[in-house]
């Protein structure tokens, strides 16, 4: 259905094998048959693709029964696969919106032309009248004579270039007609391929300012897919085609995602309303063929203007041995058979975007990491239309931002998956140990949630346990009988169809039964998941389902497709995927060892080896901390560490040097009174307290005094990262601060910040402390180059300046590991232009000589003297092996941060399913015939349900922290709100043999108050269940006592003066828990003292207090609340105004 020379629809039923693994299950640690196993289904595939476009072929498309077409099972030549890729790659036409002009590289002489080059180019004699002789464009004519004498130069100066498609386009003018014309080149084969795209000359796009502005326009949306929270791959999907279609403004973006067994799935849309939806919609395999594919991943953006213009011959020199290759032509003409079929579903031009994503390790070739097509994002319209190419240029920049975020979704739902996976073997494995084998099928959770399946099972010494839909005990003993006679030598086996893998039963199982992955365990013991067929998985929107709603099988339409890829999936579940064989394999083997061992032997034998591992581990332990001690000790890069009360404990050499002091003067020494520079004390204050708070700031600037009987003015500038130190029970002990000696630098750029006179001597000074300079104007056209880049790229200012930044200078001169880097530097050349600063950002490029060069990177806006941005400012800053190390241990520091943060995510989305449980049982109960007993329990319940709901909202804190919490508020009875509390701590107070004391008038109990309950009650249940931790036990005994007294307020409103105290005997709470609760910093010694902390803050928001008393012989809470009544409740309470309760 994308913008690709459509090989129609077809089954995998020729290569079914691809589907059915038997002998070994694949291992973690053999990761070589991904690659075999890979291409063997491309090579297949490719077979399919050709014998469906052999029948198109036949049929000169107009008896081509689509979705009838996958039943061909005629064999195909070898040379006939050959001539179908050769027509998909060589297939001799372009589309009519542009011309295409091939040349030889060396000799700038035309080897190749379309038919209408000359008429585009204004070449025809009739054409233009001129009193000079006319060009004449022909096989050897010089390619630069037929344009106007500044775009000959341009196009020879970009035949010269390293990588010549970073310079596209190259704005060019037609010799004879004067027509301005996007000049697209690529290599090819026999040498450089033009393609030249009329351009309107009011096309703002034309100037470099049109081209930066389409390129802004990428940047807002990869900016808008950036500020997306984590962890949801649909949402990423949903905005990345409501984006593009606002930028390019098509009638429908569709995200069309590939699967493992190569079928395609609709997954995202964005659509004119009146269009028929076609998200959720799925293809078979071949709808998008593999050489299409392998097109995709080398011209990543295609465009069809206008599916029903004729498309137009290339005219080549007879010499050649075989047709121009257009791969890489943005104008290479649609087959036949996609023409039709974008006709046929009212689509005249499409616009199709490749999403590309790193490969797995399995993929990478000589070590190079591989890049993988996931999908494409395919835009469709009801009528012509042609997209700009620096649009066009523009959003694949905004696909391979979208790829990159994808890539780590990708890589977070890996991780999730891996973890789910690791729990429930946990689990099961937990069950082994207390339980028999079939502890795993009758007990939650089962060997089901393992993988997804419809229903699994064990065959264990002639007895069937089975869960969800499988098959009866006859079939399965007849399964098992099969197994063993066809694969009794592996050790196990998975199919989506078990019809293709040779059961002679399939038929009997029906539609219920189609897949399965089998473990052996022994030779009598099995484990089995089953799967049904795939349609009952798949749901489309636009499908019709009743039998008076026909399609016509031999239209190619998107309904044809769906029809096609169920006749695909007939009889086939969805197949089984890496990851999932990998954890049956996993409790394959775990379950091995149980079976085969008894507990006892298995503890006799780990037991010693427990404790030779244990005590190898600290000689390693103890061998890795001598060797960092060396390291840092000998490091070239200052460091230096403190401890938790600011005084020095650590101070290698270098910064010994830099200082003028040694080791022994500097330990004991206060970091911020003794040893920085006057006037920096209160920022390295700050440094040092958010970092024993836990927070690591990094790139912080610190100026360090020297000593020395001459030296006590003179100032070492360090950039310092902070590191905290912590002991064996994860407390923060001291900060290590990893710093990089910027001296030099420092003086140079504050000479150059505040000498503005002397700013070109500055920068272009020999001076080896000049850091490396480049600049930009508005249009990130290079500006500014000074001698230290000069001297770092190998590229002389007279070489780059007027070229652009993104794309000549920097990926072209300057090579780039990758377009994703080049994506990167887009962005923060363009924030710098916005006034969003970059710092200290890791920049990696190609010399000149193609040596390495890795620097950080700090880019800011240009302004002149009146304050407007006139464009960019940035250099490079070198870092050294030791900061680069800092760096690395940094991000992964961060990563592994970020990554805590997700998983708290994805508990409280996940705890908010079992909640929804309890919310519709308790509705369930409320209808049924209760007792009063049993309804006060059901609202109790219901209470601590919507605290929890509560709590699960304020994953993130800030509102709490800041004071923006919405309280909900209403009335409710101090009784529901008490009764909730208490039974929050019961179970506690159960289990430490505690009393439970309530002091609690009934008429306190009888008031309806105004207020946010549920905030309430989290409160006092917080307050009151560390009143039962801290409790001594057993014998012991917690007291709650309320107390309430009303008043009139002057605007006549009627508030209850609140008490509450939480009261229990001995030493009370610990005194970091009570710090906790006071301190109100972001630094808390336990998750007790951060909930107490946030308690307290919610308590304040509802202009309450609370105050911990300790005593001789006991230790209290009191939390006084002032809590309106309503109006009612108001007027019958008259008598009670002023007394005690």
């Amino acid at each position: 259905m994308g913008s690709v020379s459509k090989g129609t629809t077809s089954a995998r039923k020729q290569s079914h094998s691809a589907s059915t693994s038997k002998g070994n299950f694949r291992n973690n640690n053999d990761k070589s048959s991904n690659p075999s196993e890979s291409i063997s289904k491309a090579i297949a595939q490719y077979t399919v693709d050709a014998r469906l476009h052999a029948v198109y072929e036949q049929s000169s498309g107009k008896s081509f029964d689509y979705s009838e077409s996958i039943k061909t099972t005629q064999s195909i030549p070898e040379q006939q696969i050959s001539a179908y890729l050769s027509k998909i790659q060589r297939g001799g036409h372009i589309q009519p919106f542009g011309c295409m002009i091939a040349i030889d590289e060396s000799s700038f002489r035309v080897l190749a032309y379309s038919e209408n080059a000359r008429e585009l180019l204004g070449l025809n004699p009739h054409t233009v009248p001129s009193m000079e002789k006319p060009e004449i464009l022909t096989i050897g004519t010089d390619v630069r004579t037929l344009f106007t004498p500044s775009s000959g130069v341009l196009l020879e100066k970009a035949f010269g270039a390293r990588e010549i498609t970073m310079l596209n386009p190259v704005w060019v003018h037609s010799k004879n007609s004067g027509k301005p014309f996007y000049a697209i080149l690529h290599r090819i084969d026999v040498g450089i391929a033009i393609d030249l795209e009329p351009a309107r000359t009011e096309d703002p796009a034309l100037s470099i300012a049109g081209a930066v502005q389409s390129q802004k326009l990428a940047v807002r949306a990869i900016s808008h897919l950036q500020s997306l929270p984590g962890g949801d791959i649909k949402l990423l999907c949903d905005t990345v085609v409501q984006c593009v279609r606002e930028l390019i403004g098509y009638d429908r973006v569709m995200v069309y995602k590939f699967h493992e067994d190569e079928h395609g799935e609709i997954v995202a849309e964005s659509k004119r309303p009146d269009l028929e939806p076609y998200i959720g919609l799925h293809y078979p395999a071949t709808d998008i063929p593999q050489a299409s594919r392998f097109l995709f991943k080398q011209n990543r953006v295609r465009m069809i203007v206008d599916c029903h213009a004729t498309p137009v011959r290339v005219i080549q020199d007879e010499r050649l041995k075989q047709p121009v290759c257009l791969v890489g032509s943005t104008l290479r003409a649609p087959h036949g058979c996609h023409s039709q079929y974008m006709a046929n579903m009212g689509s005249i031009a499409s616009l199709v975007m490749a999403v590309i994503i790193n490969g797995s390790d399995d993929e990478a070739v000589s070590g190079r990491s591989s890049m993988r097509l996931w999908g494409l994002v395919v835009c469709h319209h009801t009528s012509a239309r042609s997209i700009p190419f620096p649009l066009r240029y523009a959003c694949e920049f905004l696909m391979q931002a979208f790829g990159l975020q994808l890539n780590m979704e990708l890589q977070l739902a890996s991780q999730m998956l891996e973890k789910h996976v690791l729990k429930t073997q946990t689990l099961l494995c937990d069950m082994l140990l207390r339980d028999a084998p079939t502890g795993i099928i009758t007990q939650s959770p089962s060997i089901m949630d393992l993988v997804k399946c419809d229903g699994a099972a064990l065959y264990h010494q002639g007895k069937y346990y089975p869960l969800g839909v499988t098959p009866s005990e006859d079939q399965i003993k007849d399964i098992v009988e099969w197994l063993l006679s066809h694969h009794g030598d592996s050790t196990g086996l998975s199919t989506d169809s078990l019809a293709d893998a040779g059961y002679p039963g399939a038929a009997a199982l029906g539609d219920a039964v189609c897949g399965v992955a089998v473990a052996y365990i022994t030779r009598r013991d099995f484990l089995f998941w089953f799967r049904s067929h795939t349609a009952k998985e798949v749901k489309w929107g636009g499908a019709k389902h009743h039998p008076e709603d026909k399609d016509d099988g031999q239209r190619m339409h998107p309904r044809a497709s769906f029809k096609a890829f169920l006749e695909v999936v007939k009889s086939r579940s969805l197949p089984w995927e890496n990851a999932e064989m990998d954890a049956i394999h996993s409790l394959q083997l775990i379950l091995r060892d149980s079976f085969r061992d008894t507990e006892a032997t298995n503890s006799k034998a780990v037991v010693p080896q427990v404790r030779d591992v244990q005590l190898q581990g600290m000689d390693e332990l103890s061998s890795v901390a001598r060797e960092m001690v060396r390291l840092i000790e000998t490091a070239t890069a200052p460091i230096f560490a403190v401890g938790a009360d600011g005084r020095i404990n650590g101070w290698n050499a270098k910064v010994a040097e830099l200082t003028g002091l040694s080791i022994e003067e500097a330990t004991g020494k206060s970091l911020v009174h003794d040893l920085v520079y006057e006037g920096t004390e209160e920022t390295v204050g700050k440094l040092l307290d958010n970092a024993l708070k836990g927070e690591e700031d990094k790139n912080v600037e610190i100026k360090l005094r020297k000593f020395g009987s001459n030296q006590q003015n003179e100032v070492v500038y360090v950039v310092v990262n902070a590191c905290v130190s912590k002991d064996y029970t994860d407390n923060i002990v001291g900060v290590c601060f990893i710093g990089q000696d910027v001296t030099g630098e420092k003086l140079v750029m504050d000479k150059f910040i505040n000498i503005q006179g002397d700013y070109k001597a500055i920068v272009h000074s020999p001076n080896p402390l000049i850091p490396p300079i480049f600049a930009s104007d508005k249009n990130t056209c290079c500006t500014e180059w000074n001698t230290a880049m000069e001297k770092l790229t190998g590229w002389s200012r007279e070489e780059v300046i007027g070229k652009m930044l993104v794309g000549e200078i920097f990926g072209s001169c300057c090579r780039l590991k990758g377009s994703d880097s080049l994506t990167k530097f887009l962005i923060i050349l363009h924030n710098a232009v916005e006034g969003q600063e970059t710092d200290k950002f890791p920049f990696s490029f190609f010399d000149r000589n193609g040596k390495y060069v890795q620097a950080l990177m700090t880019a800011n806006k240009r302004a002149n003297l009146d304050g407007n941005v006139i464009g960019a400012f940035g250099f490079m800053q070198l870092a050294s092996p030791e900061l680069q190390q800092a760096f690395k241990v940094q991000r992964e520091q961060e990563k592994k941060c970020f990554t805590s943060m997700k998983e708290l995510a994805y508990l409280c989305q996940e705890i908010k399913n079992p909640l929804s449980g309890i919310r519709f049982t308790n509705s369930l109960l409320e209808g049924t015939n209760l007792t009063e007993d049993q309804k006060q329990f059901l609202e109790t319940c219901a209470a601590c349900e919507k605290q929890m709901q509560k709590i699960l909202e304020d994953i993130h804190l800030e509102s709490i922290d800041d004071g923006s919490l919405e309280l909900e508020k209403g009335q409710f009875s101090l009784e529901s709100v008490i009764n909730a509390v208490v039974s929050q701590a019961m179970t506690l107070l159960r289990e430490k043999d505690l009393q439970l004391i309530r002091d609690i008038p009934e008429e306190i109990k009888a008031l309806t108050v105004f207020g946010d309950q549920v905030r309430i009650q989290q409160v006092l249940a917080d307050f009151l269940l560390n009143m039962v931790r801290c409790a001594p036990s057993p014998g012991g005994w917690v007291e709650i006592h309320v107390r309430a007294r009303m008043q009139k307020t002057p605007d006549r409103t009627t508030v209850v003066h609140t008490e509450f105290r939480m009261i229990c005997p001995g030493d009370g709470l610990p005194p970091d828990l009570v710090q906790d609760m006071f301190n109100g910093s972001s630094r808390w010694a336990s998750e007790e003292g951060l909930g107490l902390s946030m308690c307290r803050k919610i308590l304040k928001l509802m202009n309450g207090e609370v105050q911990y008393i300790r005593e001789s012989e006991r230790c209290y809470f009191v939390i006084v609340l002032q809590l309106p009544m309503p109006w009612s409740s108001s007027s019958s309470s008259k008598a009670l105004i002023g007394a005690n309760i």
